[in-house]
C-alpha cells in the first residue's frame, strides 16, 4: 500500500489533476523519457503529484501545476540503483555516503549491514536500531538486510523485524555447505518473513547440490561472480546475477562484461551492483553512472546497461511497480543526463524533489550517529616483535630457500588471495623477494588472545613501504589486526597504536605515528563527513608514499579493510 492513510481523497485528487481541476506538484517538460519496457526514447513531459509520476505527456493547456520545471532537452532516465552495497563498512555513515553516492544520479540501495552489527558484538540489535534511525529522511532509498553470517542468530531474528530491512543477507558458505543449525532457523525466518535472501558465494566453487540447494530454499539473487563459468551457471540456476564492481580488478570486470557480449547472454538476467566501493572512488569516478558508462564501453547496449542499474533490479526485487521507470504509479525518481552512453548527472530527483545538481548534493539528512562510536577495549598489550617474524611454512634441503605465504589484494578475485611461494632463506630469515620484486611484509594478527595468540605472517603484493609501517582492524566476526611493514619492532608498534582505538588505521615510522584515521563507530565507520574522511584516507596515503609506497585504485585504508573479507574466508581468521 502507498504511504499514507486518506487513500481515497488521493486517488480523487488524482483524478482531479489529469482532468485540470487540481494541481499538481511539479511539470518536468522539454525531455526525452527512456521507456525502459520498450528501450526507447520519446520526447515528452512527466507528471508529479505526491511524490509519484501521474502522468506521461499531460495536456498542459489544462493541468494545474505548482512548479514547472525545463528539462532543457535532457535525456530523463530511472533513478539509479546499486543492487548489493555493504553500505555501512564504506567507512562512511549513511549521510556522508549520500554526499558522495547521490550526486552520481543513485537513489536506491539495497544494503547489507552485517559488519556493523557484527561488530557491535551483544549490542548488534540496538546497533541496528541506531544504524536505522532516521533512514526515511536520507536522500536514497534505503532497503536493508539482516545478517545471514557474523552474527548472533538473536540479532538476525530481530533485525528481520526491523523497517527497513527486506530480507536475510548472505550467508557463510562454510556453514551452509554443511547443513548448520543456525543458517536452517536463518534461512526459516526469512522465509516466514516472505523476505528476499542474498546469495554469496563464487558459483563455480559449489557442489551441484549447493547449486540446487540454494535457490531451492528461496536465495534470490547471487553477487558472487568472477569469471564466465561463474555468470552461465549463475543464470543456468535461476539467480538474477549481480555483476559488481567496487571490489573486483579492472581485468575481472572486462572480463565479465565480455562474457555477457561475446556469449550474447540477455541482458535481462543481470544487474549491476558494487558490494564495496570507497567514497574516494565514488567522488572521483562515480557510482552507477560511471558503471553503465563502463558497461557502454564493453559494448553492451546503453538502454540495456541502463535497465541494469535501475529496473532490472527493482523487478528482480519485486518493487518495479514503485521504481525502476518513468511510468505513472512510480516514484518521481529521476536522473537527468546529456547522455545515455556517457552517463552524466546533471540534474538528480527522489520523490519529484531536486536533491542534487552538477555533482553537488542539495538537501541531506541531518542524522546524528555520534552515539554509536565506541571505545577501545586494548587486546595487544603482550605482543611482542618476535611474534611478528616470518616462520617459514617449509625450508629447502640445502637451507637456502623458505616457502611462505604471499597475500594480494582481495579484488583480483579469491583464486589469487593467497599462494604459497619459496623466497630466499639466509642466517634464519626469510628475504621479503620473490622472482626478482621486493615486498613488504604482513602480520594477521588476533586482537584478543585466549591462551596463545593466533598470528599469520607472510608477504603482501598490495601495498609498498622501504621504512615504518601501516595497520588497521577490523571486529567482525573476530578481532583482528593486520599491518604491513619491513621489520617487525616497527610492525608491532603500530599494531599497539591501531590498538588504541575501537577501529583505525594508522601510519608509523620510526616508532612515532605519522597519520591516524579513527574509525570509533563500532570499530568499522568514521564519525566523518566525506569532506573529512576524504582529507583523513589522503593523509594515510600521502604517509605511505613518503615511505615508498605507489598507490592505485582505491585508498590503501579500504585495500586493508578488504583484506579480512578474504582472510575470514580462508580461515585466516579464527572464530
Amino acid at each position: 500500500m502507498q504511504e499514507g492513510t486518506n487513500q481515497l481523497e488521493k486517488v480523487q485528487t488524482i483524478f482531479r489533476i489529469l482532468e485540470g481541476k487540481a494541481e499538481a506538484d511539479l511539470l518536468m517538460k522539454n525531455l526525452n523519457i527512456l521507456d525502459v519496457h520498450g528501450e526507447t526514447v520519446y520526447e515528452g513531459s512527466l507528471l508529479i503529484y505526491d511524490k509519484r509520476i501521474i502522468a506521461l505527456n499531460p495536456d498542459e493547456s489544462m493541468i494545474q501545476v505548482k512548479e514547472v520545471f525545463d528539462g532543457q532537452g535532457l535525456y530523463a532516465i530511472p533513478g539509479l540503483i546499486d543492487a548489493h552495497i555493504h553500505f555501512e563498512s564504506q567507512l562512511a555513515h549513511p549521510t556522508a555516503l549520500a554526499e558522495a553516492m547521490v550526486p552520481n544520479g543513485t537513489t536506491t540501495i539495497f544494503a547489507e549491514c552485517l559488519d556493523l552489527l557484527s561488530a557491535a558484538k551483544e549490542d548488534g540489535i540496538k546497533a541496528a536500531a541506531e544504524l536505522f534511525e532516521g533512514y526515511e529522511k536520507l536522500p536514497y532509498r534505503l532497503f536493508a538486510f539482516a545478517p545471514g553470517k557474523k552474527t548472533d542468530p538473536k540479532v538476525t531474528k530481530a533485525v528481520l523485524d526491523m523497517k527497513p530491512v527486506i530480507g536475510l543477507g548472505e550467508l557463510d558458505h562454510f556453514k551452509y555447505s554443511k547443513g548448520d543449525m543456525e543458517d536452517f532457523q536463518k534461512l526459516a525466518w526469512a522465509r516466514e518473513n516472505g523476505g528476499f535472501i542474498d546469495g554469496h558465494w563464487g558459483v563455480t566453487a559449489l557442489s551441484d547440490m549447493m547449486l540446487n540447494y540454494l535457490p531451492a530454499v528461496g536465495v534470490s539473487n547471487n553477487h558472487d561472480v568472477w569469471n564466465e563459468d561463474d555468470i552461465e551457471k549463475s543464470i543456468r540456476y535461476g539467480f538474477p546475477t549481480q555483476i559488481k564492481f567496487g571490489v573486483g580488478s579492472s581485468e575481472v570486470i572486462k572480463n565479465l562484461l565480455r562474457a555477457i557480449v561475446d556469449r550474447k547472454f540477455p541482458t535481462d538476467n543481470f544487474m549491476l551492483c558494487t558490494d564495496n566501493i570507497s567514497v574516494e572512488r565514488l567522488l572521483k569516478m562515480g557510482h552507477m553512472d560511471w558503471i553503465i558508462s563502463y558497461c557502454a564501453e564493453m559494448g553492451i547496449n546503453p538502454i540495456k546497461a541502463i535497465k541494469m542499474a535501475s529496473f532490472n533490479t527493482a523487478k528482480s526485487f519485486h518493487m518495479d511497480h514503485e521504481i525502476g521507470s518513468l511510468t505513472p504509479g512510480r516514484y518521481a525518481d529521476i536522473v537527468l543526463t546529456d547522455s545515455l552512453s556517457n552517463i552524466n548527472p546533471i540534474y538528480v530527483f527522489k520523490d519529484g524533489e531536486l536533491i542534487a545538481k552538477d555533482k553537488k548534493l542539495l538537501k541531506n539528512a541531518d542524522n546524528d550517529y555520534s552515539g554509536m562510536c565506541t571505545k577501545a577495549v586494548r587486546g595487544l598489550e603482550d605482543l611482542t616483535p618476535e611474534q611478528l617474524d616470518i616462520e617459514p611454512l617449509e625450508i629447502s634441503e640445502d637451507g637456502t630457500q623458505a616457502k611462505v605465504y604471499l597475500f594480494d589484494v582481495y579484488g583480483r578475485g579469491h583464486a589469487n588471495f593467497f599462494q604459497e611461494i619459496w623466497v630466499p632463506y639466509k642466517d634464519g630469515v626469510a628475504i621479503p623477494e620473490y622472482e626478482g620484486v621486493s615486498y613488504s611484509r604482513l602480520s594477521v594478527i588476533q586482537r584478543y588472545a585466549n591462551g596463545t595468540r593466533h598470528v599469520v605472517n607472510g608477504l603482501f603484493k598490495g601495498v609498498y613501504v622501504d621504512h615504518g609501517a601501516v595497520g588497521t582492524t577490523w571486529p567482525a566476526p573476530t578481532p583482528y589486526f593486520v599491518v604491513i611493514g619491513q621489520n617487525s619492532e616497527e610492525m608491532c608498534y603500530c599494531a599497539k597504536e591501531v590498538d588504541k582505538y575501537s577501529g583505525a588505521c594508522i601510519v608509523t615510522d620510526n616508532l612515532e605515528n605519522k597519520s591516524v584515521m579513527p574509525l570509533e563507530i563500532y570499530g568499522v565507520m568514521a564519525n566523518m563527513t566525506v569532506d573529512e574522511l576524504t582529507s583523513s584516507s589522503y593523509a594515510i596515503d600521502t604517509a605511505l608514499e613518503e615511505m615508498g609506497n605507489h598507490n592505485e585504485g582505491e585508498p590503501v585504508v579500504n585495500k586493508l579493510l578488504s583484506l579480512f573479507i578474504s582472510l575470514h574466508r580462508f580461515r585466516f581468521m579464527e572464530e
